[in-house]
């Protein structure tokens, strides 16, 4: 007899542009189930400090664990951890304690959290353009708790459809719709056949489409050199200022810069250490980006800093368990009793962790968008006198920081011109 396997996805993506309700995009090959499972009244979420905070540090941390020096590298944050929000509410025992001690707040918290995160990105203002959409795909063999569904429902916002997963058309739906979502920045997530044993898909997709509070004249855009950390010296379009007033800061090992995007709530950070990134980003953790917020002045500053687009895409599967994740990816430990059962009562685990993110740095803002996907088997102010001048010319590290939570919802290192 032929071992059944089941196979949780979680493919999260970060976009930007309106709102997005998953039962407004287009499924072809399923059937929503949406009716069943109302997310009902939404209520008034809380923030939660902690887990705001545990977003910064489980980014820092990946960042660290996945980054070749020399490349580019490119994570969401945010993208990880609502993936990982998710799943944690299917997990028990053990293996759900390793999901709040790495997210930093126990499940009803990060839901709470999660909850008000979303009805934030999907409030901003500006010219701002943000949309955040979950679903799970549930396949007949998986018999899924309703508690499981309902929470993913009320907080996530998650639609629910059925499908054969195993079938072709079906990893086609889940990659249409998460195109759809992420207006193309992530076409095609998902670039194997999912398993014919594949039980569930849960997908969350968010696109960031920002605009800056003050663009920089496509007249000041030049070629500068850019030199890598090898020595290696690339001329590439660069951005710049022409002299005005930005949040400066100075800090005993680096020096960046603060620019908010005409929303009033994101900024774009960049960093540029004194000697090495490497040493740098050693230090990095959850307070950094906020520390750095709070110690920014209002200067004049001459700013130049490359024109760019980054992608990355890679597992983070061997990373989560150094950090603490590890009985969710063994078959004999985890426990995702919570999550639901499959035909002959196999236990479910974490197979694998994937992620890519992409960004686009240009003359009028920002656009960027990731995606996470979780797979579980069965079976085993002072004015100065005289201009800062900031050029960003060598490897820096950036992010896409919020500041009133102090969330990354993007982090990533420039390092070479490709």
């Amino acid at each position: 007899m032929k071992r059944k396997l089941l196979a949780l996805l979680l493919p999260l993506a970060l976009l930007a542009g309106c709102g997005a309700n998953p039962s407004a995009l287009r499924v072809a090959g399923a059937v929503s189930l949406i009716p069943e499972h109302e997310a009902g009244d939404k209520g008034d979420f809380q923030t939660q400090p902690q887990a705001d905070a545990a977003i910064g540090n489980l980014g820092a941390n990946l960042l660290r664990a996945v980054r070749r020096p020399g490349e580019n590298t490119l994570l969401s944050p945010l993208s990880v951890t609502l993936a990982l929000s998710m799943t944690a509410n299917g997990a028990a025992g053990d293996t759900r304690a390793e999901f709040e001690a790495l997210l930093g707040a126990d499940v009803d918290a990060l839901n709470e959290n999660a909850a008000s995160l979303l009805a934030d990105y999907l409030a901003l203002e500006g010219s701002t353009q943000s949309a955040i959409a979950n679903s799970l795909w549930v396949d007949e063999m998986l018999t899924a708790n309703d508690l499981f569904l309902e929470r993913c429902a009320a907080f996530y916002e998650a639609g629910v459809y059925q499908a054969d997963l195993g079938a072709e058309r079906t990893r086609n739906a889940v990659n249409d719709w998460i195109d759809q979502v992420t207006r193309g920045m992530i076409p095609q997530m998902l670039q194997k056949p999912l398993a014919e044993d594949t039980a569930l898909l849960l997908v969350n997709a968010l696109w960031l489409k920002t605009a800056w509070a003050d663009e920089f004249d496509p007249n000041d855009t030049d070629t500068h050199p850019f030199t890598a950390a090898d020595g290696t010296v690339t001329d590439t379009d660069f951005l710049s200022n022409g002299v005005r007033t930005e949040g400066h800061f100075r800090t005993e090992t680096a020096a960046g810069v603060v620019l908010p995007y005409d929303d009033g709530r994101l900024v774009f950070v960049a960093v540029l250490p004194d000697g090495e990134l490497d040493s740098w980003l050693e230090e990095l953790d959850g307070e950094t980006f906020s520390h750095l917020l709070e110690s920014a002045e209002d200067t004049l500053v001459y700013l130049r800093m490359p024109k760019f687009e980054a992608e990355w895409g890679g597992s983070l599967s061997r990373a989560l368990k150094e950090l603490g994740l590890e009985s969710a990816f063994d078959p004999s430990q985890a426990d995702f009793s919570a999550l639901g059962s499959v035909e002959g009562g196999l236990p479910l685990f974490v197979s694998s962790v994937d992620h890519r993110a992409k960004i686009e740095v240009n003359e009028k803002g920002t656009e960027a968008a990731a995606a996470t996907v979780v797979a579980v088997p069965a079976g085993a102010p002072a004015e100065p006198v005289d201009p800062v001048e900031l050029c960003l010319d060598r490897p820096f590290c950036y992010a896409v920081v919020d500041l009133e939570r102090g969330v990354p919802l993007f982090l990533g290192t420039f390092e070479t011109v490709e």
